[in-house]
C-alpha cells in the first residue's frame, strides 16, 4: 500500500517535532512554578526537585543576592566561581536555566571542564579572559581536535556549546578579572577534566591511564598523587 504525500508529509512533521522534545535540556514546567523542597530526606527520587506547594511560596523562593560581591579565591586554580544554581535558589526548579559569577586572581584559570546539561554564555565584566572550547572528536582519528578561543575584554561574550570541554584564563598581567555566565540548565553538572581523570575514588589504575595518556606510570602516579578540587 502506497502512502499519499499527505500522510508522509505527517510523518515527517511529527518526527521533526519529536526530535525537538527529545533535545530539550531541561522538562518544560507543567505550571506556573514549581518551587524546590529543600529536603534531602525526601523519599521521592524525580528529575529536578519536589514543588513546593504553591500557597506557601513567596518572593523569597525566587531571590538571591550576592553576586556584586566578589568570590573569596582560596583554590590553587586561582579562581573562585559563586553559584546560583538550583540548591541556591530554589524557584529556579524546572525553569531550565541557572547564572554563576567567576572571580580571577592574576594569572587564575577556571581549568578545563564540561557541563554535561547545559550550554554556557559568559559576558566578560572586568579584566582580559583568554576563553575557548574543544570541539569533538573529529570523524578521521588522525585529524586533531579544533580550538575556539578569543581574548575577551568587558562587554565581550562567548558561547559554550552543551557537553564540550571550555576554559578561561586571565591573562591581566596585574589585575583580576571578573565574568558573568549563565547555562540553560537548573543544574548544568560539572565535570573537571584533571580532578575526575586523575582524582576519582576509587582510583584508576595507572597502567590505563599511562596507555591513555602515553605518559610514563611514574608521571602517572605522581599526578594521582596530588589534590585534585573541582571548579569553584
Amino acid at each position: 500500500m502506497k502512502m499519499s504525500g499527505i500522510n508522509l508529509l505527517y510523518l515527517v512533521v511529527v518526527a521533526v517535532f519529536a526530535s525537538l522534545s527529545a533535545d530539550a535540556y531541561d522538562p518544560n514546567p507543567l505550571q506556573d512554578f514549581c518551587v524546590a523542597v529543600n529536603d534531602s530526606s525526601a523519599a521521592v527520587f524525580v528529575n529536578g526537585k519536589i514543588c513546593k506547594d504553591p500557597k506557601t511560596v513567596t518572593s523569597d523562593d525566587f531571590y538571591h543576592s550576592g553576586l556584586n560581591k566578589p568570590g573569596e579565591i582560596i583554590s590553587q586554580y586561582g579562581s573562585k566561581v559563586s553559584l546560583v544554581f538550583i540548591d541556591q535558589l530554589a524557584g529556579l526548579n524546572t525553569l531550565g536555566i541557572s547564572i554563576v559569577r567567576i572571580d580571577f586572581a592574576v594569572g587564575g584559570v577556571n581549568p578545563p571542564h564540561s557541563h554535561p546539561h547545559a550550554s554556557e554564555i559568559l559576558l566578560c565584566m572586568e579584566g582580559t579572559i583568554y576563553a575557548g572550547f574543544i570541539s569533538s572528536n573529529p570523524s578521521n582519528p588522525g585529524d586533531k581536535n579544533r580550538l575556539f578561543a578569543k581574548i575577551l575584554n568587558p562587554g565581550d561574550v562567548f558561547v559554550f556549546p552543551k557537553g564540550l570541554i571550555h576554559f578561561q584564563y586571565n591573562l591581566g598581567n596585574d589585575t583580576t578579572a571578573v565574568a558573568i555566565a549563565s547555562l540553560n540548565s537548573q543544574n548544568p553538572g560539572v565535570v573537571t577534566l584533571s580532578k575526575a581523570v586523575f582524582g576519582s575514588d576509587p582510583p584508576v589504575i595507572p597502567e590505563a591511564l599511562a596507555k591513555g595518556f602515553q605518559l610514563d606510570i611514574e608521571a602517572v602516579e605522581q599526578l594521582q598523587s596530588l589534590t585534585w578540587i573541582g571548579n569553584g
